[in-house]
């Protein structure tokens, strides 16, 4: 697991909280109520209509409909780190993390139930690989049973009410159509045989872009039905993406590369930033600006082919950023939500 620890936020969360406790018991039992859930770790946020909804270490899920001053938690049935969560609409959502776990939410997030976890995607992805006669395949899903349910999920790509794709670690990729209620392997779509871990997923249009370790970059124009590996000039880690235009995909990660393509990914342009260190989480502001968090506390805004701080002094280490509507801005981090200006 160290490979997966190293560079990467929300893991490093996992290698201070998870590892002390046994994943599969956490699993199942309930997230506990915290007394100063404005303080406590987050990971990753959303604007739902009004509301917030944020997640974070121990099962975290908290919302505030009053522009993040003030949270209220909400009960969960499972205490495994949280790492993303996605709504389609004003009420479905999903929410992932550690353990394999997937949420479910079609109330808006007052109530959500385990959909998926890291014993159901071992034995969901068995049978697919003997269904296709997939013996590499078949290998893979009977090491991560025997492995047990210590797989986390990283990222979800809405795509309508009930459909949805969610990633994470080890090549990790399954999709639903129906609200959750079952899940498919996307493996096999994919160009990963080494299984490298999968950090974000973005869409626009018919066109979905993954973003991975050693400079991993899958992209698929026919709406995910098939993929293609893209050759980036670095070999690092990206841990996160945002498709800035038609043909516009920009890459971020390790060390503070930043790299963007205006032709699909044939050539690439590296992007400097003023701080150049692990770039963490990445967002589109409401009016089309790029933004980046990096793990040395700042927040960039992009101005042409430069970055710049939109906060002058660095805040506590960060561990995720979320756009709202009207230029609304979340900073998420070891202590908390931090609502923030996009503007420089």
């Amino acid at each position: 697991m160290k490979r997966l620890l190293a560079g990467i936020v929300s893991l490093a969360v996992f290698s201070a909280t998870g590892a002390a406790e046994s994943i599969g018991a956490a699993l199942d039992r309930p997230a506990v109520a915290v007394r100063a859930p404005e303080r406590a770790v987050l990971l990753a946020a959303t604007q739902v209509g009004a509301q917030w909804v944020a997640v974070g270490e121990r099962g975290l899920v908290l919302r505030s409909d009053d522009g993040a001053s003030r949270w209220q938690q909400v009960s969960v049935p499972t205490s495994v780190t949280l790492t993303a969560v996605r709504f389609a609409d004003e009420r479905n959502g999903i929410a992932v993390g550690h353990g394999g776990t997937a949420l479910v939410t079609t109330d808006g997030g007052q109530r959500w139930e385990r959909s998926l976890d890291g014993g159901r995607i071992a034995a969901l992805m068995l049978a697919d690989a003997k269904a296709r006669h997939d013996a590499a395949g078949q290998k893979v899903a009977e090491q991560l049973l025997a492995d047990g349910p210590d797989k986390p999920l990283l990222d979800i790509l809405p795509l309508g009410p009930d459909r949805a794709l969610v990633i994470g670690a080890y090549g990790l990729a399954l999709a639903t159509d129906n609200g959750g209620k079952t899940w498919t392997s996307w493996a096999a779509r994919l160009d990963n045989p080494k299984g490298l871990h999968l950090y974000a997923v973005r869409q626009r249009g018919s066109r979905i872009v993954i973003a991975g370790e050693q400079g991993l970059v899958l992209k698929s124009d026919d709406a995910g039905q098939s993929f293609q590996r893209v050759n980036t000039p670095y070999k690092g880690s990206f841990f996160t993406l945002e498709l800035t235009g038609e043909q516009e995909i920009v890459l971020a990660g390790l060390r503070g590369n930043v790299w963007r393509t205006r032709d699909g990914g044939r050539e690439w342009q590296a992007l400097p930033l003023p701080v150049p260190v692990s770039v963490i989480a990445s967002q589109l502001a409401s009016d089309g600006t790029l933004l980046l968090a990096n793990q040395a506390g700042f927040v960039f805004a992009q101005r042409g082919d430069a970055f710049a701080p939109i906060n002058r002094d660095p805040l506590p280490a960060l561990t995720g950023l979320a756009a709202g509507r009207n230029g609304a801005l979340l900073a998420l981090s070891f202590q908390g939500a931090m609502p923030l200006s996009s503007k420089p």
